[in-house]
């Protein structure tokens, strides 16, 4: 039995119908920047800077205008594309991972689909997966790995390459290198920052050293292609370029505004497979497409059936039109814990709308995480706030946020005017929120239970504990959205929740009167009681509230949750809020020391180290 037939056989086998055979199929290749947002190149915004390379790609391809990570943050990111699923649903949501969650015994990573239907696949050389990889994902993952390895010339690849020159550590300069001369070739002077910005000689030098390093980016992309060209291959493969979600000044990588998710998108569509994309090239495609369909869509070009099980669908290849394409208009972005920060923000694009689900609205966003903080335009904007020297939308950013807001990008494409309270948009919200409930119902999502949660009872299997938890998570949601109702109603319908057998459903309607807590003062016997429950992060919802309104000190309980609990993870959420009382205005100290914690783990240890503990 001949290669292809064996193939073909193989693949039947494995549900991946209408498989072409294999010297007949295009090679396909993703070259990924990390960290950068399509606000820094010219081909996307016209405050970027040119990329000569990305844009011959463009010339000969398709540009999405509207292309985007679901989420602001490369494990989660990078998890999503390689499964084509959204991470709150399979338990891939949190940076950096605490466990590994477990696939689907019936879905594995796209690449493994392709290995399977004769495919070449190698990875140049970044993974960071919050989930278990498995066997036979990659032929060969490395900083070798290549195309140009593989046993047989006539065999269709699939390759992967990151290029870390973009990456945000590439902004963790001293002070001093803003002095070197030559240390920039872009101009500071000529920079447009964004309004929520401060305007400052760091911010200019940060923001000019970031566009050097998309110049860098583009001769790495040019490279790539000249050895394709070099090989006889330019025309028989497709190349993708995108960034791995957005980044990386303040107020983007690890953010859910359009600076954390927006990515640039590029396709370069082979001579020889035109009739794979259904648009006149040199297009640019208006439709929305999201990481959860690139897993999908470069299924569709090889060939290969898309899992039934994956959330995305394809954008380029057979049976994808160009009408079609271009009517799609939705996307859903998503934000958990990165690193030792924790906070849960939803969010539902649809067209020139954005809706944020903030469900831990009383955390800021400049809530303290160490390694942003690296960053000397980081620190400045929040030594400024503290000295109060921004104005309004300057220090939005170390402000408690509203649980739900509504941006017409349009007219506000950074995002920093929210319409949800304005009656003239009542009822676009009202369509969004409804949408996004139902959304987060429908996944189900599993961050309505907290980490440690997951940690403990969901990581074997976090799909399928989603799906038997489905209902539970559904009534969840509803608690967390108690905030959401008239004024009237709020305080009788959290008051009722507080009594609920149902420890989570407590935890979310104590984070509800969190984020709206006036007017709520008669809960307090409610919530007093609630700091002696038997979940501890129970306990630690209701000494933010009582904190939040002046009620109580919170040291008593958070020094007991800190010295009883035996799950980190559990003990990171509570310093999380620790921090916030700290910082967030309320200037709570907490005058523990190690001897204190029982649990230990890297983010906890670095918590311990911004309070100082010995």
């Amino acid at each position: 039995m001949n290669k292809v037939v064996f193939y073909g056989i193989l693949i039947a086998l494995l549900g991946g119908g209408g498989l072409l055979p294999a010297a007949d199929r295009p090679n396909i290749v993703w070259i990924v920047s990390e960290d950068n947002s399509k606000h820094y190149l010219k081909l996307f915004d016209p405050a970027g800077i040119e990329t000569p390379n990305i844009a011959r790609l463009a010339e000969h391809g398709l540009i999405y205008d509207r292309a985007f990570s679901n989420a602001p943050v490369c494990s989660v990111a990078r998890s999503t594309l390689a499964t084509g699923c959204l991470a709150p649903r399979i338990g891939t949501q949190f940076h950096r991972k605490t466990r590994l969650a477990a696939q689907h015994e019936d879905l594995r990573m796209f690449s493994w689909y392709l290995g399977q239907a004769g495919y070449y696949t190698t990875n140049n050389a970044k993974k960071d997966y919050n989930l278990v990889e498995g066997k036979g994902v990659w032929n060969a993952s490395s900083r070798k790995a290549s195309w140009r390895n593989r046993p047989e010339q006539s065999q269709p690849f699939f390759h992967m390459e990151s290029h870390g020159s973009s990456h945000e550590s590439s902004l963790h300069f001293k002070a001093g290198e803003m002095a070197r001369p030559g240390a920039l070739k872009s101009d500071p002077a000529a920079v447009q920052l964004a309004p929520y910005f401060p305007d400052t000689s760091t911010f200019r030098f940060t923001h000019a050293r970031y566009l050097d390093r998309i110049s860098a980016i583009d001769a790495l992309v040019g490279r790539t292609v000249k050895k394709l060209e070099e090989d006889g291959l330019l025309e028989d493969t497709f190349i993708f370029y995108f960034g791995d979600h957005g980044g990386v000044l303040p107020r983007s990588k690890g953010y859910v505004y359009e600076s954390g998710l927006h990515v640039p998108l590029v396709v370069r569509i082979p001579e020889n497979w035109k009739s794979l994309a259904d648009h006149r090239l040199g297009t640019r495609i208006q439709g929305f497409v999201s990481f959860i369909d690139f897993g999908p869509t470069t299924l569709n070009l090889a060939g290969v059936k898309v899992p039934a099980k994956m959330d995305g669908k394809p954008f380029l290849g057979k049976g994808v039109t160009a009408g079609e394409m271009n009517a799609r208009d939705e996307t859903f972005g998503h934000a958990d814990r990165f690193d030792e920060k924790y906070e849960m923000i939803r969010t539902l694009r649809k067209g020139k709308w954005k809706y944020h689900r903030n469900y831990e609205a009383y955390l800021p966003d400049g809530l303290q995480n160490n390694y942003r903080y690296r960053m000397l335009a980081f620190s400045e904007w929040r030594e400024l706030h503290r000295a109060g020297k921004l104005n309004p939308i300057q220090t939005q950013f170390f402000s408690a946020k509203s649980p739900e807001a509504l941006f017409d990008l349009e007219k506000d494409p950074h995002e920093i005017h929210n319409l949800a309270g304005h009656p003239e948009h009542t009822a676009i919200k009202l369509d969004m929120r409804r949408r996004l409930r139902e959304q987060v119902k429908a996944l189900p999502d599993l961050s309505f239970f907290p980490e440690s949660v997951l940690y403990a009872e969901a990581m074997q299997a976090p799909a399928a504990y989603g799906q038997a938890h489905k209902d539970r998570i559904g009534r969840l949601v509803d608690a967390a959205d108690l905030c959401l109702l008239p004024a009237g109603q709020r305080l009788g319908a959290i008051s009722k929740a507080l009594a609920s057998d149902d420890p989570w459903i407590r935890y979310w309607a104590l984070t509800a009167a969190c984020n709206a807590p006036a007017g709520l003062g008669a809960l307090e016997t409610a919530v007093r009681a609630n700091q002696d429950h038997e979940e501890l992060l129970v306990r630690g919802r209701a000494a933010v509230f009582l904190a939040l309104t002046d009620k109580e000190k919170p040291q008593r309980v958070f020094r007991t949750i800190l010295q009883q609990s035996s799950n980190y993870v559990e003990t990171l959420i509570a310093m999380n809020d620790m921090v916030f009382l700290m910082d967030g205005g309320l200037n709570q100290a907490f005058s523990f020391t190690k001897m204190d914690v029982k649990s230990s783990g890297p983010e906890v240890q670095r918590r311990m180290d911004y309070f100082g503990w010995k």
